[in-house]
Parts: structure tokens; C-alpha cells; sequence
């Protein structure tokens, strides 16, 4: 497929992606919820290193099945021009912006797979967000049955999404690689995200602890330590949750094992997310 314009069309309708899907044999996703930023064409450039040879298609579609708050679903941003201009820019081959009613035709409570564990057993996000999960496999399945991927790319930022939609991948075996894209950071650490420009300028001060304490924790050589000292760098912050836990799982992280160090937290009116490796540091 080399040489597809980028952007040829951006499809409302299933229809409309029928029509560009057409002699394309196969295909990378990325799925978005749309306000996209430079963090987003990461997604899309680690698409383009991954699979060269095959277009790359942005799903924009913000879900309403993963949001626990009306309100915060309402006031997610939609840029759909913007959008799509940073993924011509960004070297995509087409943009596919459904309605709801194209997601979901029986309606949203319908189609909801079986979650992995991961999704549940973890006590993070599960916890924090009850029902984001279902919304999450929900929508990730039902665009995997629109757009036909071979591949998929998501972002490391959200860890346990990223494990979630793994384990749903290969448990429902939906054979379509998924592959990760480390955290895209703005140049003071703060992890990128739509949600960021709703922070004051005080508020995204106060919200760089969260890269710091990850920093912070790398230095330690337990888990106990460690996230004692993310406790101390968070303890301005309404937190909740700074842990080390099993990369893969999410669970209890055991010797040998990949680590993964997690935050959440809420910095005035914003949620915030991140992560990074972690190994115990050697004396």
C-alpha cells in the first residue's frame, strides 16, 4: 500500500469506510477519543515504524460507555477539523469519526465482552472508575469489527488500559497485534493528555509531582520504599494511588518479575495518570 495519500477522507459512516476500505488489505488502527495533540501523532509515527507498509486509520469517537461522570463526558473536547488536520499532517490514511449510533446500532448497553481480570481483580482503575473498563472493551471491540485492523497502537500512559485490552485481545482471540507506544512528555516531564488543558497554570505546578515522584521511586530498592517515597513527593496532591505492582497483571509484584510503578491523582479539577518501569535499584 505504499504511496496512499494521507487523510484521502474523513468517513462519518460506515458506509463512507466501506467505500475507502475497498483494495486495502490491511490496516493499522489507532483508536482515539478525539482533542488530539503531539502525543497522538506519536501513536501514529510508532504505527508508520511498526507496519511501513499498511495506511493508518484514526478511529475519533468519544465513548460514552467509559465515562462514570455525565459531566465529564460532556465536557471532553471535540475538535474534529483539528483533529484531522494533525492526522494528515501526521500521515494517515483516513479518519473514521462515527456516530454513536454507528458504535453502538442495538444500543449502548449491548455488547459488552467478558473482562480479563486484569480488568477487575487490580484495585486501580477498576476501583477509581467503575465501569470504564466494560466501556473500554466495549467501544475497542466494536471498532476492531469496524475497522478490520491487522494491528493496533495504544499509548503506555494508560498502563492498565493498555494490559486490559491485551489480555481481551487474547482471550476473545481477536488476532490483531497490539503494539505500545511509550509516553509522549511535555518539556517540564508532564505527562500529555486532552485533559491537561483544563489545568491553571498553578494546578500544572503542582502536577509535575507526579513525574517526580515516578523519578523518585526508580532510586529505590523495595516496593515498600518505594512508594513510600511516592507518598512523600504526593503528599500536596489528593491521591488515589502511587503503588509498584506486576507490569503484566497489576497485582502484587513478585522478585524477577517486570515492575510497574502507577499514579492517579486529582490536581484541581483535573485527573491525572501516569507511569513508568520499575526494577529495584542495586545498591
Amino acid at each position: 500500500m505504499a504511496g496512499y495519500a494521507p487523510v484521502v477522507e474523513v468517513c462519518s459512516t460506515m458506509s463512507a469506510y466501506d467505500r475507502w476500505r475497498l483494495g486495502v488489505e490491511r490496516c493499522v488502527v489507532v483508536p482515539t477519543m478525539g482533542a488530539l495533540h503531539r502525543g497522538h501523532a506519536s501513536l501514529m509515527e510508532a504505527a508508520r515504524r511498526a507496519r511501513p507498509e499498511w495506511p493508518i486509520v484514526v478511529t475519533v469517537f468519544v465513548n460514552p460507555t467509559q465515562f462514570s461522570e455525565a459531566a465529564d463526558f460532556e465536557r471532553y473536547p471535540k475538535t474534529l477539523d483539528a483533529d484531522a488536520a494533525l492526522c494528515r499532517d501526521a500521515g494517515a490514511a483516513c479518519v473514521l469519526a462515527p456516530s454513536a449510533a454507528e458504535v453502538y446500532p442495538r444500543g449502548p448497553l449491548a455488547g459488552v465482552p467478558p473482562l480479563p481480570a486484569v480488568a477487575t481483580r487490580p484495585g486501580l482503575e477498576d476501583r477509581f472508575r467503575p465501569g470504564h473498563f466494560a466501556g473500554v472493551c466495549q467501544v475497542v471491540r466494536r471498532l476492531f469489527e469496524m475497522t478490520r485492523p491487522h494491528a493496533a497502537i495504544f499509548g503506555e500512559k494508560d498502563w492498565q488500559q493498555l494490559q486490559v485490552i491485551r489480555a481481551m485481545v487474547r482471550e476473545l482471540d481477536l488476532g490483531v497485534e497490539i503494539v505500545a507506544s511509550p509516553t509522549v512528555r511535555e518539556a517540564d516531564g508532564l505527562a500529555m493528555s486532552s485533559r491537561n488543558r483544563f489545568l491553571t497554570a498553578e494546578d500544572r505546578t503542582h502536577g509535575l509531582a507526579l513525574s517526580r515522584a515516578l523519578r523518585e521511586a526508580s532510586q529505590e530498592r523495595t516496593v515498600a520504599r518505594a512508594e513510600e517515597r511516592m507518598a512523600v513527593v504526593l503528599s500536596g496532591l489528593d491521591v488515589e494511588y502511587a503503588v509498584i505492582r506486576d507490569a503484566e497483571s497489576l497485582e502484587a509484584w513478585r522478585e524477577g518479575r517486570p515492575g510497574r510503578a502507577l499514579i492517579a491523582a486529582r490536581v484541581g479539577s483535573v485527573r491525572l495518570i501516569d507511569n513508568a518501569a520499575w526494577h529495584p535499584r542495586d545498591a
